[in-house]
Protein backbone atom coordinates (compact mmCIF):
# COMPACT_ATOMS: atom_id res chain seq x y z
CA UNK A 1 0.00 0.00 0.00
CA UNK A 2 1.39 3.50 -0.67
CA UNK A 3 1.52 6.00 2.03
CA UNK A 4 -2.45 7.43 0.89
CA UNK A 5 -3.59 3.39 1.60
CA UNK A 6 -4.41 3.02 -2.05
CA UNK A 7 -3.51 -0.38 -3.35
CA UNK A 8 -0.36 -0.17 -5.39
CA UNK A 9 -0.74 -0.87 -8.95
CA UNK A 10 1.40 -0.84 -12.34
CA UNK A 11 0.05 1.51 -14.88
CA UNK A 12 -1.75 0.34 -17.54
CA UNK A 13 -2.96 2.37 -20.45
CA UNK A 14 -6.96 1.17 -20.43
CA UNK A 15 -6.52 1.47 -16.37
CA UNK A 16 -8.91 4.45 -16.53
CA UNK A 17 -12.65 2.77 -16.10
CA UNK A 18 -10.65 -0.09 -18.71
CA UNK A 19 -10.32 -3.51 -18.68
CA UNK A 20 -7.48 -3.34 -15.89
CA UNK A 21 -9.27 -1.68 -13.16
CA UNK A 22 -11.97 -4.81 -12.94
CA UNK A 23 -9.38 -7.77 -14.19
CA UNK A 24 -6.51 -8.92 -13.34
CA UNK A 25 -3.53 -9.60 -15.25
CA UNK A 26 -1.71 -13.16 -16.10
CA UNK A 27 1.72 -12.24 -17.30
CA UNK A 28 2.98 -15.31 -19.92
CA UNK A 29 5.80 -13.69 -21.17
CA UNK A 30 7.73 -16.69 -22.31
CA UNK A 31 5.03 -17.63 -24.91
CA UNK A 32 5.68 -14.46 -26.91
CA UNK A 33 8.66 -15.94 -29.17
CA UNK A 34 6.37 -18.43 -29.93
CA UNK A 35 2.97 -16.41 -31.07
CA UNK A 36 5.52 -14.47 -32.93
CA UNK A 37 6.45 -17.56 -35.34
CA UNK A 38 9.43 -19.21 -33.81
CA UNK A 39 8.95 -22.53 -34.21
CA UNK A 40 5.58 -22.76 -35.53
CA UNK A 41 4.31 -25.18 -38.14
CA UNK A 42 4.55 -24.60 -41.63
CA UNK A 43 1.05 -27.38 -42.45
CA UNK A 44 0.07 -30.15 -42.34
CA UNK A 45 2.90 -31.79 -42.74
CA UNK A 46 4.66 -30.68 -39.89
CA UNK A 47 1.65 -29.75 -37.85
CA UNK A 48 2.25 -31.53 -34.18
CA UNK A 49 -1.70 -32.40 -33.54
CA UNK A 50 -1.43 -34.64 -37.28
CA UNK A 51 1.77 -36.07 -36.37
CA UNK A 52 1.12 -37.33 -33.20
CA UNK A 53 -1.58 -39.61 -33.82
CA UNK A 54 0.66 -41.00 -36.04
CA UNK A 55 2.90 -41.99 -33.32
CA UNK A 56 2.45 -44.66 -30.19
CA UNK A 57 0.43 -43.48 -27.33
CA UNK A 58 3.87 -43.61 -25.04
CA UNK A 59 5.73 -41.54 -27.50
CA UNK A 60 3.04 -38.76 -28.43
CA UNK A 61 1.30 -38.80 -25.03
CA UNK A 62 -2.04 -39.74 -26.42
CA UNK A 63 -4.45 -40.70 -23.51
CA UNK A 64 -7.75 -41.71 -25.52
CA UNK A 65 -8.12 -41.90 -29.10
CA UNK A 66 -12.04 -41.47 -30.69
CA UNK A 67 -13.15 -41.91 -34.13
CA UNK A 68 -12.41 -38.47 -34.39
CA UNK A 69 -10.93 -36.51 -31.76
CA UNK A 70 -7.75 -37.50 -29.68
CA UNK A 71 -6.88 -36.62 -25.87
CA UNK A 72 -2.92 -35.81 -25.66
CA UNK A 73 -1.13 -34.57 -22.66
CA UNK A 74 0.55 -30.47 -23.11
CA UNK A 75 4.31 -30.99 -23.99
CA UNK A 76 4.55 -27.92 -22.13
CA UNK A 77 1.65 -27.63 -19.64
CA UNK A 78 0.80 -24.55 -17.19
CA UNK A 79 -0.51 -27.56 -14.62
CA UNK A 80 0.39 -30.66 -14.19
CA UNK A 81 -2.27 -33.06 -16.42
CA UNK A 82 -2.73 -30.39 -18.75
CA UNK A 83 -4.78 -32.45 -21.62
CA UNK A 84 -5.14 -31.08 -25.05
CA UNK A 85 -8.23 -32.73 -26.73
CA UNK A 86 -7.87 -32.44 -30.39
CA UNK A 87 -9.70 -33.31 -33.96
CA UNK A 88 -7.67 -35.51 -36.16
CA UNK A 89 -8.82 -33.15 -39.29
CA UNK A 90 -6.42 -30.31 -39.64
CA UNK A 91 -9.10 -27.88 -39.39
CA UNK A 92 -8.43 -23.83 -37.73
CA UNK A 93 -12.06 -22.74 -36.22
CA UNK A 94 -14.02 -24.04 -33.91
CA UNK A 95 -17.05 -23.70 -36.95
CA UNK A 96 -15.16 -25.93 -39.37
CA UNK A 97 -16.34 -28.75 -37.26
CA UNK A 98 -18.74 -31.45 -37.86
CA UNK A 99 -21.63 -31.92 -35.42
CA UNK A 100 -19.90 -35.21 -35.02
CA UNK A 101 -16.86 -33.61 -34.27
CA UNK A 102 -18.29 -31.21 -31.70
CA UNK A 103 -20.35 -34.01 -29.91
CA UNK A 104 -17.33 -36.41 -29.28
CA UNK A 105 -14.93 -33.20 -28.59
CA UNK A 106 -17.67 -32.13 -25.77
CA UNK A 107 -17.69 -35.88 -24.52
CA UNK A 108 -13.39 -35.75 -24.65
CA UNK A 109 -13.80 -32.49 -22.72
CA UNK A 110 -16.12 -34.01 -20.21
CA UNK A 111 -13.98 -37.49 -19.84
CA UNK A 112 -10.63 -35.21 -19.49
CA UNK A 113 -12.20 -33.36 -16.64
CA UNK A 114 -13.26 -36.52 -15.06
CA UNK A 115 -10.28 -38.40 -15.56
CA UNK A 116 -7.91 -35.67 -13.74
CA UNK A 117 -9.86 -35.01 -10.91
CA UNK A 118 -10.34 -38.59 -10.33
CA UNK A 119 -6.29 -39.29 -10.50
CA UNK A 120 -5.03 -35.98 -9.44
CA UNK A 121 -7.77 -34.29 -6.95
CA UNK A 122 -8.32 -31.06 -9.15
CA UNK A 123 -10.20 -28.41 -7.75
CA UNK A 124 -10.88 -26.72 -10.80
CA UNK A 125 -10.30 -26.24 -14.50
CA UNK A 126 -9.75 -23.74 -16.89
CA UNK A 127 -11.29 -24.79 -20.15
CA UNK A 128 -10.72 -23.30 -23.45
CA UNK A 129 -10.00 -22.64 -27.39
CA UNK A 130 -7.55 -19.63 -28.43
CA UNK A 131 -9.00 -19.13 -31.92
CA UNK A 132 -6.71 -17.85 -33.88
CA UNK A 133 -2.99 -15.99 -33.47
CA UNK A 134 -3.90 -13.11 -32.09
CA UNK A 135 -6.04 -15.11 -29.51
CA UNK A 136 -3.15 -16.58 -28.50
CA UNK A 137 -3.44 -19.64 -30.19
CA UNK A 138 0.08 -21.35 -30.52
CA UNK A 139 -1.08 -23.72 -33.55
CA UNK A 140 -3.34 -21.71 -34.89
CA UNK A 141 -4.19 -23.58 -38.09
CA UNK A 142 -5.44 -26.83 -36.12
CA UNK A 143 -7.94 -26.79 -33.32
CA UNK A 144 -7.88 -28.00 -30.24
CA UNK A 145 -8.90 -27.06 -26.77
CA UNK A 146 -7.24 -27.12 -23.27
CA UNK A 147 -8.33 -28.47 -20.05
CA UNK A 148 -6.23 -27.36 -17.29
CA UNK A 149 -6.28 -28.53 -13.87
CA UNK A 150 -5.93 -26.33 -11.14
CA UNK A 151 -5.84 -26.33 -7.23
CA UNK A 152 -6.29 -24.18 -4.51
CA UNK A 153 -3.15 -21.78 -3.98
CA UNK A 154 -1.23 -23.27 -7.30
CA UNK A 155 0.06 -20.22 -8.23
CA UNK A 156 2.96 -19.44 -5.88
CA UNK A 157 5.97 -18.03 -5.66
CA UNK A 158 7.65 -20.20 -8.21
CA UNK A 159 5.68 -19.33 -11.42
CA UNK A 160 4.91 -15.80 -9.61
CA UNK A 161 8.45 -14.67 -8.84
CA UNK A 162 10.71 -17.14 -10.07
CA UNK A 163 8.67 -17.51 -13.24
CA UNK A 164 9.57 -21.42 -13.04
CA UNK A 165 6.65 -24.20 -13.24
CA UNK A 166 7.15 -27.04 -10.68
CA UNK A 167 5.50 -29.89 -12.22
CA UNK A 168 5.72 -33.03 -9.52
CA UNK A 169 5.65 -36.06 -12.53
CA UNK A 170 7.01 -37.00 -15.68
CA UNK A 171 4.87 -36.32 -18.56
CA UNK A 172 5.53 -40.09 -19.39
CA UNK A 173 3.82 -41.13 -15.90
CA UNK A 174 1.13 -38.86 -16.14
CA UNK A 175 0.09 -40.02 -19.43
CA UNK A 176 -0.08 -43.57 -17.51
CA UNK A 177 -2.14 -42.55 -14.63
CA UNK A 178 -4.69 -40.45 -17.30
CA UNK A 179 -4.85 -43.51 -19.72
CA UNK A 180 -5.16 -46.18 -17.45
CA UNK A 181 -8.06 -44.38 -16.15
CA UNK A 182 -10.18 -42.67 -19.06
CA UNK A 183 -12.25 -45.79 -19.53
CA UNK A 184 -13.92 -45.87 -16.59
CA UNK A 185 -14.51 -42.38 -16.70
CA UNK A 186 -15.30 -42.20 -20.22
CA UNK A 187 -18.69 -40.10 -21.21
CA UNK A 188 -20.52 -42.04 -24.34
CA UNK A 189 -20.55 -39.92 -27.56
CA UNK A 190 -24.43 -39.37 -28.85
CA UNK A 191 -25.28 -40.85 -32.05
CA UNK A 192 -26.14 -38.29 -34.70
Amino acid sequence: MSEDNAPYRVPVSSDDGGPATVFEHLWTPYRMAYIRGEGKPTGAHDCPFCVIPTLGDEEGLVVARGSSVFAVLNLYPYNAGHLMLVPYRHVPDYTDLTPEEVAELGAFTQTAMRVVRAVTGAHGFNIGMNQGAVAGAGIADHLHQHAVPRWGGDTNFMPVVGLTRVLPQVLGETRALLAGAWADHAVPVPEA
